[in-house]
């Protein structure tokens, strides 16, 4: 008898819809899979087998195929081992014909049974949604995640002999009630801006970046704090919209990085890979691409330490994302497109021995070291960064003075009205449009508009600074930014004037 169980496949961040046929045919008793599986899809013969003998129940001793349907698409990992050992028993009919019907069967065997843990449950659950499904059967420890999907009753399954009771009416399995999620609190070991000393103006310069989602580049000497400023860059990150907690938290489920405790990703991520990266580990790639470092800082802050010691291959791949907010990766067997609109934060010293014009301590590079070092990022990537800010040395009295500054609570709490504002301004749009940083030349002309005296000043700008007209868009954004912290409707002459502070002053030698 001819089985038939549906399961799903993950291509790029999207779930397709797999049939999963079982059938026997002449020949010595065994097991074929076809339907472009690869080698752990194949090995499902002796997980499934094995499950299903340990469990209690008979493995018909035929010729078996199953057929993973459409045979066009790549079939990838262990999730077909329980929609593959339900087909085996429908087969049998040691279940009822059409107990499956309108449900979605997803989850890797273990040789006793055991369903355990498979990855991108949250686009398999979406795609079953949208194809009509009423159920998904899914691993326990799964069901969090799926029952994020609305509309869609989930099944969490322990184990293919607690599955195989459900469904003969033995004993039945309770769909997943999604709990109310609590807000998460900021991480405790991220530091609080009340505990840095000095810098004022770098504080300041975070707040329009975090504001807005504009790229920042911090350039100082070594131990100026570049990196403890970056790093506690977290604690005023505007929250996340449900939109935006649910594109996260894919990408999360296809890369396999989802904390087990954590179905949904609340806190905006923020990675921080070392400069060894290779440009595949950053933009994604391999044989069946799978999403890169940028993609997993989607919504979040890629932050580059010691941003000239990374390949220029692997900075220069990123300028095409970084205007996109999405990567394309082609390979013989097709493209995917992975989403990236990610905040760069890069930090870097001004030379290699790091103290370049430091006003204490003597530079030993000579001039065309510093040259070099400098120019190993390129103009058209500097010209991608709104914010240029220098992070100069702490003086003993600013480090020794025991006042407190602003906390991270109350500088979030700006930020986060300043990102309400433009969440409400771009609702409209339906667009992709977020933030002031994600504005397009038409969004900049619409909502960007400056009086007589803010349009003299930018004039005077573009002809003393030589701007692009890429920076002029990205000056005008930034001061959309400015304006948005200061709670003013139009942009006034001195939030361009600030916005100007933040482009680069040429190069520093």
């Amino acid at each position: 008898m001819l089985s038939r169980v549906y399961s799903c496949a993950v291509v790029g961040l999207e779930g397709v819809v797999v049939e999963v046929e079982v059938d026997t045919t002449r020949g010595l008793p065994g097991t074929d899979i076809v339907g472009l599986p690869n080698q752990a899809v194949k090995e499902s013969r002796e997980r499934v087998q094995a499950a299903i003998k340990n469990s209690g129940l008979p493995y018909p001793r035929k010729r078996i195929i199953v057929n993973l349907a459409p045979a066009a698409v790549r079939k990838e990992g262990p999730a077909y081992d329980l929609p593959i050992a339900l087909g085996v028993l429908l087969m049998q009919m040691l279940v009822p014909p059409g107990s499956v019907d309108e449900a979605m069967v997803i989850g890797e065997l273990s040789l006793d049974g055991t369903v355990r843990h498979s990855k991108g449950i949250l686009p398999m659950a979406a795609a079953a949604r949208e194809q009509g499904f009423k159920r998904i059967f899914v691993p326990e420890v799964d069901a969090a995640e799926a029952a994020l999907i609305p509309d869609l009753d989930v099944i969490p399954v322990k184990s293919l002999s607690a599955l195989y009771k459900h469904l003969v009416g033995e004993k039945n399995i309770a769909p997943h009630i999604p709990p109310i999620v609590d807000k998460l609190p900021i991480p405790s070991n991220i530091t609080d801006f009340s505990e840095i000393k000095g810098q004022e103006h770098v504080k300041r310069a975070l707040e329009v970046a975090s504001a807005g989602g504009h790229n920042m580049l911090l350039m100082g000497p070594p131990g100026a704090g570049k990196t403890l400023l970056a790093r506690a860059l977290p604690g005023i990150l505007p929250e996340m919209s449900v939109e935006e907690a649910l594109d996260v938290t894919r990408i999360y489920s296809v890369a396999d990085q989802l904390p087990s405790d954590i179905p949904l990703m609340q806190l905006r991520p923020f990675r921080s890979p070392h400069h060894t990266i290779s440009h595949a580990g950053l933009v994604g790639g391999g044989n069946w691409p799978r999403p890169g470092e940028i993609s997993l800082a989607h919504r979040g802050v890629l932050f580059l330490d010691e941003f000239p010691e990374f390949g220029s291959r692997v900075l220069e791949v990123m300028r095409q994302p970084m205007e996109d907010k999405q990567v394309t990766i082609s390979r013989a067997q097709g493209s995917l497109t992975f989403p990236a609109n990610f905040q760069l934060i890069a930090a870097m010293n001004p030379c290699p021995c790091g103290y370049f014009s430091d006003p204490e301590r003597a530079c030993t590079c000579s001039h065309q070291t510093v040259t070099r070092y400098q120019k190993r990022i390129s103009g058209p990537m500097l010209d991608r960064i709104d914010i240029h800010i220098e992070v100069p040395r702490v003086d003993f009295e600013k480090l020794s003075d025991n006042r407190r500054g602003e906390s991270s609570e109350e500088i979030r709490v700006r930020v986060d009205a300043a990102r309400k504002k433009q969440r409400a301004r771009f609702a409209g749009l339906n667009n992709g449009v977020m933030t002031n940083a994600d504005m397009r030349v038409a969004e900049v002309r619409q909502f960007c508009e400056l009086d007589i005296e803010g349009q003299t000043l930018i004039k005077a700008a573009m002809t003393q600074l030589q701007l692009s007209a890429r920076a002029y868009h990205r000056i005008l954004k930034l001061a959309r930014t400015i304006a948005d912290l200061a709670g003013e409707e139009n942009i006034q002459p001195t939030h361009l004037a600030e916005a100007l502070q933040y482009r680069p002053k040429g190069m520093m030698v």
